[in-house]
C-alpha cells in the first residue's frame, strides 16, 4: 500500500496546477491533505477522484488551515479533532480507523512570527501527543502531516540563523523529542538517518526552492510496531503545486 502527505497550500489553487493527473499517476491508497483551505461544498473534485471516499474537517474560519483524507478503502470510523474544544476549531486532525491500526493526519499549528503562538503550540503538542497515545491503546497508529517543526539541525538548511524562529525553536523541537522518546518513528530518519539536503518545505522568497534552503517539517511517523510492515519513507521533492512536496510511505 502507498500512503501519501501533502500540504497543498490551498486546495482549489492545486487542483489548478496538474494536481488530480498527479494523483491519478501516484494512486496512493491513502492521501492525506493538509492547508487545504476550503469546504467540502466550495470544492468539486475531477473525475480522478472518484475511487476515493472523501473525509474533510474544515476550520470555522474560512479560507483558513483544514484537512482532508481520501482513501479507497473505507474505514471502520473516521473522526475529526482531538475531543478538545480550545483545538478543534480549525479543522487540523482527521482520524480514520481501519482494521489493525489508526491514520491520522494533523496541520499543526505554526508558532507564528516572534513566537507570539508559542504558548498556545506547546498546548498543542503536549495534547496532541496525550490523543494519539489514547488511540495506541487500542491498536497502532500511524500519523502524518505538516508538524510544523524541523527537529535537529540536519533537518533545515540553514539552522544557526533559525535557531529562535517558529518551527526550530528550542521549544518545539523539544516537543517532537517527547515524541520519539514515546516510541513512536520518524520513519524518514528511520531509513535515512544521516541524508543531508532532504527536504519536504521552502520559502517562496529568493529562490529559495531552486537552491533547495529548505526545511523537513513533513512527516510520517508511526508506532514501533508498525516498523516492519514499513518498507520505505520517502520525500517527493520534485512534485510541484505548493511550498510544501509530498511525503509517502509504502506499507504492508
Amino acid at each position: 500500500m502507498k500512503f501519501i502527505s501533502w500540504n497543498v497550500n490551498g486546495l482549489r489553487a492545486v487542483l489548478k496546477k496538474d494536481f488530480a493527473q498527479w494523483v491519478d499517476q501516484e494512486s496512493p491508497d491513502i492521501l492525506c491533505l493538509q492547508e487545504t483551505k476550503a469546504r467540502q461544498e466550495q470544492v468539486d473534485l475531477p473525475a480522478e477522484f472518484d475511487s476515493y471516499h472523501q473525509y474533510w474537517n474544515s476550520a470555522e474560519k474560512p479560507g483558513y488551515s483544514g484537512t482532508l483524507i481520501l482513501t479507497k478503502e473505507k474505514p471502520l470510523s473516521v473522526s475529526n479533532g482531538i475531543g478538545m474544544e480550545e483545538h478543534d476549531t480549525e479543522g487540523r486532525v482527521i482520524t480514520a480507523e481501519y482494521p489493525d491500526f489508526y491514520l491520522v493526519t494533523v496541520y499543526t499549528p505554526n508558532a507564528q512570527s516572534e513566537l507570539k503562538r508559542l504558548e498556545y503550540r506547546c498546548r498543542w503538542d503536549k495534547d496532541f501527543l496525550h490523543y494519539i497515545q489514547s488511540l495506541e491503546i487500542k491498536k497502532p497508529v500511524i500519523f502524518c502531516g505538516d508538524l510544523n517543526v524541523a527537529h535537529q539541525e540536519i533537518d533545515l538548511a540553514r539552522p544557526k540563523s533559525n535557531r529562535k524562529n517558529p518551527g526550530f525553536s528550542d521549544e518545539e523541537r523539544a516537543n517532537f523529542t517527547q515524541i520519539l522518546e514515546a516510541g513512536y518513528l520518524d520513519t524518514f530518519r528511520e531509513f535515512h538517518p544521516d541524508l543531508e539536503g532532504a527536504y519536504s518545505w521552502w520559502s517562496y522568497r529568493a529562490a529559495a526552492r531552486s537552491k533547495n534552503i529548505g526545511w523537513r517539517i513533513d512527516y510520517f511517523c508511526a508506532s514501533p510496531s508498525l516498523r516492519d510492515r514499513i518498507t520505505s519513507s520517502t520525500i517527493l521533492a520534485d512534485v510541484l503545486g505548493s511550498d510544501h512536496c509530498p511525503v509517502k510511505i509504502t506499507f504492508q
